[in-house]
């Protein structure tokens, strides 16, 4: 009988069990990879027509930011450029090393040798004093699909030899494609050499992306303990409102902040009341929530603000605050840097959810809870109780987010306000694959695009900007479909739990 019986599971299988082990493992992954294949080849042809056959004979230009102060820009620059030569030195020595010592890599080396890399590259045109970049279209357009076809060819081969696509090739896909793309837009500008501000152009997506990023941190906190928060939209519109009332009936902005975050936990309250205790189906309580708020802010709107908007409606700016030295970084500086104090609040928060989620016992149990309740019941964690928690936590941070619109975008309440971006939060949280940080990059994504809409106009090109509105909405199927890697929620999102 003991000759006859399956080895354990921490043995390593020989024989034909170990063999069809491979070979399961070995098809799984190989599905994987030739859905990366497909999606980055067909998305090399699509650029190989457009950057290539498409383009035209212009020259595009990309305005850098303008100095504010040319001395202390010239020492900030000389200042990063020193710091972040260190940095991506001392990061890819640790990376390579750790590859050849066949050692786990972590997740952050290299996002963080990336990063490192990019503000070198721009610490060095500050140093360098360029003002303007300058590139032709078609020969950038056939370079650009040159690499692009040899990506995805390796991608190919690699499909072929079992082995998965590594990271660093679909971000480096990416890359090219958006500098292709880039480039192919701007030279279909009506001008004889069309340019645009590559500074305006940036701090533009950065600042169209605070509420997304909010609300999509909002969806991250829900989703992981286990409720599908639909009710974004609603958060946000009544932060707005809120903000805007209380900030002009005491006069100070920052009692309108806090309204904005009391008003977001309020909406959900409701949520996790009736979703939670009351078991009620959460994507129909959450679109109930967001109708109701959007009626009920129109009809205060008409009746109380518009009536006396002077003591209603007239809320005050956040302004926009340096911090010393960082803001002088020529390019990065005026974008990350000269932020209002809800930006600045958006930086804390992607930081905060991530580390907290990731890095703590509170996370670990939150995110117990959204895969698997009852085996985190059974260990003495509060299901229900953590879902609440969690949901309220939420609500805050989409209520703060509302608060951009009528405390730092404009200075006033209007109907609908938040337009329709809870619902684009949500889509960037799945893009991001329900991870703070990759939330964050999808936020930026969707800004980026938005902001590209309003350039594509001025600049007369001739790329409808639907299409451009449409482009993010479209990455995030490719990217539920499993084009570009596997893209799951947790296991008991939207599933109530009924202790046994």
């Amino acid at each position: 009988m003991s000759a006859t019986t399956q080895p354990p599971a921490s043995q390593p299988r020989t024989g034909a069990a170990g063999a069809a082990s491979a070979a399961i493992r070995g098809s799984a992954s190989g599905l994987v990879s030739w859905k990366a294949g497909i999606g980055l080849g067909l998305l090399a042809v699509l650029g190989t027509i457009l950057f290539g056959f498409l383009a035209n004979d212009k020259l595009a230009g990309f305005r850098i930011a303008e100095e504010r102060d040319p001395t202390a820009s010239n020492t900030a620059a000389w200042v990063t450029l020193a710091v972040a030569l260190a940095a991506a030195g001392y990061l890819g020595y640790l990376w390579v090393s750790r590859r050849r010592q066949e050692a786990a890599v972590d997740r952050w080396i290299p996002a963080a040798t990336v990063a490192a890399v990019v503000v070198l590259g721009l610490a060095a045109l500050g140093v360098a004093q360029v003002e303007k970049v300058v590139a032709p279209s078609r020969g950038a357009g056939w370079t650009c699909s040159v690499i692009l076809l040899a990506l995805a060819a390796y991608a190919v081969v690699l499909t072929v030899q079992g082995r998965r696509t590594p990271r660093w090739l679909g971000g480096t896909f990416a890359v090219v494609f958006l500098v292709g793309f880039l480039v192919w837009i701007v030279a279909g500008g009506r001008d004889s050499e069309p340019s645009i501000s590559l500074g305006g152009l940036l701090a533009g997506s950065v600042t169209l992306a605070v509420p997304l990023v909010f609300g999509s941190l909002s969806g991250v906190l829900c989703e992981r303990a286990g409720v599908v928060n639909i009710a974004i939209e609603g958060q946000l519109l009544l932060g707005a409102f809120s903000a805007a009332v209380v900030a002009t009936m005491t006069g100070n902005v920052y009692a309108g902040l806090l309204a904005a975050a009391v008003a977001g936990a309020l909406v959900s309250l409701v949520l996790a009341i009736v979703s939670i205790k009351y078991l009620v189906n959460q994507i129909i309580v959450g679109v109930v929530l967001n109708v109701l708020v959007s009626g009920l802010t129109s009809f205060l709107f008409s009746t109380l603000l518009t009536a006396d908007p002077e003591h209603l409606n007239k809320p005050g700016r956040l302004e926009p605050v340096d911090i010393p030295f960082l803001a002088d970084i020529p390019i990065v500086g005026p974008i990350l840097f000269h932020q209002s104090l809800v930006g600045y609040l958006m930086y804390a928060a992607v930081i905060v959810v991530y580390v907290g989620l990731f890095h703590t016992q509170w996370g670990l149990r939150v995110r117990a809870v959204g895969e698997h309740p009852q085996a985190a019941d059974t260990v003495g964690i509060n299901v229900n109780r953590t879902r609440f928690r969690n949901v309220l936590m939420g609500g805050a941070v989409a209520g703060i987010g509302g608060s951009f619109f009528t405390l730092v975008s404009v200075d006033a309440f209007s109907k609908d306000m938040s337009g329709g971006r809870g619902y684009i939060a949500l889509a960037a949280m799945i893009f991001g694959r329900w991870n703070p940080i990759g939330a964050f990059l999808a936020a930026l994504l969707f800004g980026f695009a938005d902001n590209l809409q309003s350039i594509i106009t001025i600049i007369g090109s001739p790329v409808p900007s639907q299409f451009m509105a449409m482009l993010p909405y479209a990455l995030t199927v490719i990217a539920v479909a499993g084009l570009v890697g596997r893209s799951r929620p947790p296991a008991a999102s939207g599933v109530p739990y009924v202790k046994g």
